[in-house]
């Protein structure tokens, strides 16, 4: 009986942050179309998907989420830890898809104190505002917001919406890689 009541506990904690990391890469998204728009004055797709996901915000939302958990309140500790964990993942990640695909989705070169165009201070300031932002006020919004969906569905239309979004974002994903390598 104690077996089941903690594997329903890793499986809860698993399908949440599932569900965070859609929720938050949808934020990003939302956020990037905005913050593209206002610069360029008309829509433009900033990500590297087609659907209105943006991952690296999801990730990095879960990563605070995880490591964060403990420090809530202390706003220094947050500020400075999510401007670092962000500045690390965002550098890694431009790296990364330089690297798989020879493109580059963000570049700060012309940023005060920027590393190879990968990362600024700017970006590093604005990330950890947005570490205390989450922690703070953000995901406990959206996480007592998922627990009141939660209770209201039934488990296995949660367990279906999270497959197909799964799915929907490895699809995305495989056809954006697909259409990048054969440009």
């Amino acid at each position: 009986m104690n077996e089941l009541i903690i594997y329903e506990n890793k499986t809860t904690k698993i399908k949440n942050l599932i569900t965070y990391f859609f929720i938050y890469s949808f934020l990003g998204w939302i956020l990037e179309t905005i913050y593209a728009f206002l610069v360029h004055g008309h829509y433009v797709n900033r990500g590297f998907l087609i659907s209105p996901f943006c991952p690296i915000y999801g990730f990095g939302a879960i990563m605070l989420i995880l490591l964060l958990k403990k420090s809530k309140g202390n706003y220094m500790f947050e500020f400075f830890y999510s401007a670092i964990i962000f500045t690390i993942f965002e550098y890694m990640a431009s790296y990364i898809l330089e690297v798989a695909f020879g493109l580059r989705w963000w570049d700060y070169t012309n940023d005060f104190l920027n590393l190879q165009g990968r990362v600024s201070l700017a970006y590093s300031i604005i990330w950890g505002v947005m570490g205390i932002f989450l922690t703070e006020l953000l995901h406990p919004f959206i996480e007592k917001s998922v627990r009141k969906i939660k209770r209201k569905i039934n488990v296995n239309l949660e367990n279906i919406i999270l497959i197909v979004l799964t799915i929907l974002i490895i699809v995305d994903f495989t056809f954006c890689s697909i259409k990048i390598f054969t440009i």
